[in-house]
């Protein structure tokens, strides 16, 4: 059972990598960098918690804005078990690529469940299931559901406390529920898809530094994004 369990992990995140890489790219050769703060608190004996994320998300590597996302949500984890649940909201302002320098807007709230499962001593899994209602600029209101699959392995120890070194690689599908954006204009079910890898380092038991490389698609463009982050647990 846990080699079938890894087999479909490791084809769903190769799959997520190179099925669509045939799509055009937004510039050939250009990379884009995000950076990311993520934190997490939780109260073990009351299972309630907070959780958010601040990205700073550029076309390129440092001025030309393609988002900045910022979100909160409250979490609860019954019984201190595998599943958490979250419930939250997020603003995000999303730049133009190129020299222009419209700006939109997007309100978004949100529900997850995320299902922490682990095989073997190391091997880490995560399914997250994420629902959102989307108020964009200039569109009517929207829904889309998302699946992300996560996998971490600490090379030189057994958890991802203090001092492990580990890989992360992560694949997320977005879906839209409602193609009609409004002015007769319409959007494929299929929204997006990332796909990643990275290496990380645990400079403490509750902060840990990735560094990564995502590969995105959409129906328009396929475009790669450095990736920049700092993960704190407290």
């Amino acid at each position: 059972m846990k080699f079938q369990t890894w087999l479909a992990t490791s084809l769903f995140l190769i799959l997520g990598l190179y099925s669509l890489s045939g799509l055009a790219q937004v510039d050939q050769g250009q990379t884009g960098a995000w950076y990311m703060y993520m934190w997490n608190t939780e109260n073990r004996e009351t299972g309630y918690g907070w959780q958010g994320d601040i990205q700073h998300r550029n076309w390129d590597t440092t001025k030309d804005l393609e988002q900045l996302l910022i979100r909160g949500g409250f979490t609860w984890r019954p019984d201190n078990g595998p599943i958490k649940y979250t419930v939250g909201y997020a603003h995000i302002t999303s730049g133009t690529f190129g020299p222009s320098n419209n700006k939109s807007e997007e309100n978004r709230i949100y529900q997850e469940a995320l299902v922490g499962q682990t095989i073997g001593n190391r091997l880490q899994l995560s399914h997250r299931f994420r629902f959102e209602q989307r108020w964009v600029d200039g569109q009517d209101f929207r829904t889309r559901f998302r699946y992300f699959l996560g996998l971490n392995y600490p090379f030189n120890q057994d958890t991802l406390g203090k001092g492990a070194v580990y890989l992360s690689l992560y694949n997320e599908l977005f879906v839209n529920l409602n193609r009609d954006i409004g002015d007769g204009r319409e959007v494929d079910y299929f929204d997006r898809n990332r796909a990643y890898a990275a290496l990380g380092y645990s400079v403490s038991d509750s902060m840990r530094l990735q560094f990564g490389y995502m590969w995105q698609e959409n129906r328009n463009f396929g475009s790669g994004q450095l990736q920049f982050n700092l993960l704190h647990s407290f």
